[in-house]
């Protein structure tokens, strides 16, 4: 009976931890691709007025439908999915690479309603963002996830120090990067 029990046990925290890995592939290419829609979104005001209403529809609609179909349940569901292996294995919490891990996780789920907020503004053509800003904030989720991902591999609340300055020099050069494309598409204009 005890047996039986832990296999139940083990089962439901390896089913979580798969539902929970794929969704966050889910989510993350949600939040990846958003900003490059936002961009495209912005870009399309240097057209012609006819161009932009056309644009302005069709990019309206790709983004609500990424939001609303995959990237928020996408979420919802990685979050759900974290839960239950909290749940199963509560003694996580005590462990203070979690404790890291929670708080990126807490940036990428406010990186994600200031998604939702960029897109609303969009839809309603009040958005004073540029295409450069976008770009600069695409990156965010980048340095998130990388700042995750070696958290969790690492297990160690000390080594993500090096980690997160690992990220701030991949943010920099990101940045750069950004900075030197832009400057490339106005030669080329």
């Amino acid at each position: 009976m005890l047996l039986t029990f832990l296999i139940f046990v083990t089962m439901v925290y390896l089913y979580a931890k798969a539902v929970h890995i794929i969704f966050v592939i889910c989510w993350m290419s949600g939040l990846f691709y958003m900003p490059r829609l936002f961009i495209y979104h912005t870009e399309a005001k240097d057209k012609s007025q006819e161009a932009f209403d056309v644009l302005h529809k069709e990019f309206s609609k790709m983004e609500k439908l990424l939001w609303w179909v995959i990237t928020t349940p996408a979420m919802y569901i990685t979050v759900f999915s974290a839960l239950v292996m909290l749940c199963y294995s509560p003694g996580l919490l005590s462990m203070g690479w979690m404790h890291v891990k929670l708080t990126f996780v807490l940036g990428m789920i406010i990186y994600h309603f200031t998604c939702q907020k960029i897109m609303f503004k969009l839809s309603r053509q009040e958005s004073k963002l540029t295409s450069t800003n976008l770009r600069l904030f695409n990156e965010v989720a980048t340095v998130l996830l990388f700042a995750i991902v070696f958290t969790v591999v690492l297990k160690s609340a000390l080594n993500w120090i090096f980690g997160v300055l690992g990220l701030l020099i991949l943010s920099i050069a990101l940045m750069m990067a950004v900075k030197l494309y832009r400057k490339y598409r106005n030669k080329k204009a």
